[in-house]
């Protein structure tokens, strides 16, 4: 199982998170059955998702991250909360683009820019907050650290990176998140700045098989950092028959007597695990009944 820690620097100059997310990417991949570039795709926006979700408060709370740039990938969408539970689909699993010249996964491409980021935060309000901003790169991390700055104004680097072995199967994923603080100092700014820039290709931190302490330590070798929390992180679907049946509600009336007449049964695929339930005639008069 993988883990995500979250700590300070000791001036209070900035907050940080790391997580290794292989294990979660890998369920994701099984799940979805996804081509090494869609595993990268969904891959960069289950641990963004992780992330993200960890900064939210409360038990109950929900993050969902939606990008759709128009490339072959399609939607991608993930769903996370502060506990380390994420769960997530892309619209396309199967698709493939060429890989870029340094024979890295052509991400942006697959992800595209002609479309923006969603961030639908839930936190048991009337309504949720919804912010969103324009697609940059469609490499993901660039489009959230672009998210934050222009609908938060929360200064943010993050770094993301999914390493597809030969069998297609997740060698490593893992990411990190920088956040500064309110009212930085330029020198400390300029300090963060030249320590980023030295930074290796992110899953260059994981496939070596480092704790999460060690990867923190040398990312922000130049800070004096405290670790405050570690937790552990999942692919965790929490689908049920109940839940599914909303789906069938969805369709309407009309639809719903259409279904019964023709077929007798309906089947409905959660679209974060591919699992089936089928709902038999006397479900679906039930649900008729009940619209």
């Amino acid at each position: 199982m993988g883990h995500m820690i979250r700590g300070i620097d000791k001036k209070l100059s900035f907050r940080f998170m790391i997580v290794n997310s292989t294990d979660v990417v890998e369920k994701a991949r099984e799940y979805h059955e996804t081509s090494p570039v869609a595993t990268a795709a969904l891959g960069r926006m289950l641990t963004a998702g992780l992330m993200m979700g960890y900064t939210m408060k409360y038990e109950k709370d929900k993050l969902t991250l939606r990008i759709n740039g128009g490339g072959p990938a399609g939607t991608v969408l993930v769903t996370s909360d502060c506990n380390g539970n994420v769960k997530g689909y892309i619209q396309n699993p199967r698709f493939f683009v060429e890989d870029k010249e340094n024979g890295k996964l052509n991400v942006g491409e697959a992800i595209g820019t002609k479309g923006t980021l969603k961030v639908i935060r839930d936190i048991g309000m009337k309504e949720p907050y919804v912010g969103q901003s324009q697609l940059i790169t469609g490499e993901i991390g660039e489009d959230i650290a672009s998210y934050y700055f222009e609908s938060e104004q929360q200064p943010t680097v993050i770094g993301l990176g999914v390493l597809v072995d030969k069998d297609t199967s997740v060698k490593s994923a893992g990411g990190f998140m920088i956040q500064t603080m309110p009212d930085l100092k330029d020198e400390e700014i300029v300090k963060i700045e030249k320590q980023i820039a030295k930074l290796k290709n992110v899953s260059d931190y994981f496939k070596e098989g480092k704790s999460l302490e060690n990867i923190a330590e040398e990312i922000l070798s130049d800070f004096d950092i405290e670790i405050t929390e570690k937790i552990p992180v999942q692919y965790k679907c929490d689908c049920s028959k109940d839940r599914t049946e909303e789906v069938l509600i969805s369709v309407g009336k009309e639809d719903l007597e259409k279904i019964i007449k023709e077929d007798g049964q309906a089947e409905v695929t959660c679209r974060f695990c591919n699992k089936k339930y089928l709902f038999n005639k006397k479900d679906l008069v039930r649900i008729l009944e009940n619209l």
